[in-house]
């Protein structure tokens, strides 16, 4: 815990230094000494020129599809934000609420990864492999539970589950606890931008969909702890919405990749969906499940996992 604790303290030093430069800088007191309309303009009219360089320059360079991709990470990325939002109005929601919303999400992962990324995965990899699809897929799949291991290993954070203690109710375990939702909102999002780098816009679309119902009790798991230690409460709906913010990043990362490197893209998709199983394992199902059996989380997680089934198969 001593290296932990150490390292939180270090995270949060170079943050508020980052801050206090920001904030010392001539352009930052300017902007703050604007009358307030005047002000917010101008942040929007900056906020606005920033993306259009940014998705210009990737249209340029790539294509529509990946500023599709990209945007699409974006806003799933953002959903984080959205199931924070409760945390403005209460401190605390019932478990078998969160539970189910957890159980529900976890279903919605689970259909995404096997009609969006698995199966497509292995029809990909046999039209550059014949009959070798699966095998290469596979591959993927233990390379990307590998890669989340090690993660998991070599980063200090806490697991999911311990929400449910009160041993969380220290501000270095919250912060703990949001460096795991953010290692594991990276791959989310790259499985996302695999998959609109397939070419398969409907298989992009699905999973994109998936991932930003599944962030929404991510976002609320880590607003409310942060509510709870007295933090402002719009303060902590804007920590929750960073944390799905590194999902952007891992989808331009997953789709220009895929893009540029086609051949990549079964064992790409198959890492993906290794990744994602073993976020749902380690860390969604055991939480539905941390105080003993939940029959609502397991009744929620087939009721998701239906519901994405038959958006796959209506979006087909």
């Amino acid at each position: 815990m001593t290296f932990t604790t150490k390292t939180i303290s270090s995270l949060q030093r170079y943050v508020e230094t980052q801050v206090t430069r920001i904030k010392s800088s001539e352009n930052y007191r300017a902007i703050v000494n604007m009358p307030p309309l005047k002000r917010w303009t101008t942040v929007a009219a900056l906020f606005l020129l920033s993306q259009l360089v940014v998705f210009g320059s990737l249209y340029l360079v790539f294509g529509e599809i990946v500023v599709i991709g990209f945007f699409a990470s974006i806003l799933a990325g953002l959903a984080t934000g959205l199931g924070a939002l409760p945390a403005l109005f209460f401190k605390d929601i019932s478990k078998n609420l969160f539970n189910s919303m957890l159980g529900a999400a976890a279903g919605v992962m689970l259909a995404a990864t096997a009609f969006s990324l698995l199966v497509p995965g292995m029809a990909y990899g046999n039209q550059i492999w014949p009959g070798q699809g699966i095998y290469i897929v596979s591959l993927g799949m233990l390379i990307g539970a590998v890669f989340l291991h090690y993660a998991d290993r070599q980063l200090p954070h806490v697991h999911l589950d311990s929400i449910a203690d009160t041993d969380l109710a220290s501000l270095n375990k919250v912060w703990l606890f949001i460096i795991a939702i953010t290692i594991h909102n990276f791959p989310e999002g790259m499985s996302v931008g695999v998959s609109f780098g397939s070419g398969e816009m409907k298989n992009g679309v699905v999973l994109a969909i998936a991932i930003a119902l599944q962030n929404i009790p991510e976002g609320l798991a880590v607003a409310l702890p942060l509510v709870g230690l007295g933090y402002n409460k719009w303060r902590a709906v804007g920590i929750a919405t960073a944390t799905g913010l590194v999902e952007p990043v891992g989808g331009l990362l997953g789709i220009t990749m895929v893009t540029v490197f086609q051949p990549i893209l079964p064992l790409a998709m198959g890492f993906a969906a290794g990744a994602m199983l073993f976020v749902i394992s380690e860390e969604i199902i055991p939480e539905t499940h941390a105080n003993g059996r939940s029959r609502y989380a397991t009744f929620a997680l087939m009721i998701g996992f239906i519901i994405m089934m038959v958006l796959d198969n209506m979006l087909g």
